[in-house]
């Protein structure tokens, strides 16, 4: 009779019920390998790159909790729940945008900065969030799909942020619709680059900005205090 392999034995002697080894969806470096380990898997097809600073196994799927549990990791540990990503980098979380280059982390007003301006690879800025503006995705809190909308309206340039904010608006499950990005931007008091923000948005569609309700011929408020920190 034949004798069975090691493998064979160790599988049959194994519960029927065994859970399957879990790995990691993400890896980064030093997580638990360096990155020329991680670059060395990736050219034999064991892992692909995920993001700038991470792999993941070639048949996960992107998400948004996966893009952002990408970008949690790019965060410093010690200022994880101070920040919220927004901006491009939450557009790229929910799939809007290409990865930028750094993080764009925005900081409540009413919490001190001072100690965060250090940051390496993350550009903060001061804002004003409300209780709606703010979602928690992958262990990192995330400005909401409007929110997200409303201040790449407002804060990007046009050549970048006119793709993000027509995807925005395209995709139901982010639940940004045309005409309450423009209530937002037309009731918030004292906004810098409104009119440029409501200019974006007529070229997304002239038929509604030109002919609704509203004026992009007298939409500028006074600049207030807000401005990036870092």
């Amino acid at each position: 009779m034949a004798t069975p392999s090691s493998s064979t034995a160790a599988a049959a002697a194994a519960p029927a019920s065994a859970p399957l080894p879990r790995y990691p969806e993400l890896y980064s470096p030093g997580k638990p390998f360096t990155w020329p380990e991680l670059q060395s898997m990736a050219g034999d097809g064991v892992l692909s790159q995920f993001h700038q600073h991470g792999y993941a196994l070639p048949d996960a799927a992107a998400s948004p909790q996966m893009r952002a549990r990408a970008a949690a990791n790019a965060v410093p540990a010690t200022i994880r729940q101070r920040v919220v990503a927004g901006r491009m980098t939450a557009a790229w979380i929910y799939g809007c945008a290409n990865e930028p280059d750094r993080l764009a982390l925005l900081v409540d007003a009413k919490r001190r900065i001072s100690s965060l301006r250090n940051t390496r690879g993350c550009t903060l800025h001061e804002v004003r969030l409300g209780p709606c503006d703010v979602v928690s995705l992958g262990g990192l809190m995330v400005s909401s799909p409007l929110r997200t909308a409303l201040d790449i309206a407002l804060h990007v340039e046009a050549q970048r942020a006119l793709p993000a904010l027509e995807a925005l608006l395209s995709r139901p499950e982010n639940d940004v619709r045309l005409r309450l990005l423009v209530l937002a931007i037309e009731s918030t008091p004292r906004v810098p680059h409104k009119r440029s923000a409501l200019e974006k948005l007529a070229r997304l569609a002239p038929s509604f900005v030109a002919g609704g309700p509203v004026d992009v011929e007298h939409a500028v408020d006074p600049t207030d205090g807000a401005q990036d920190v870092a």
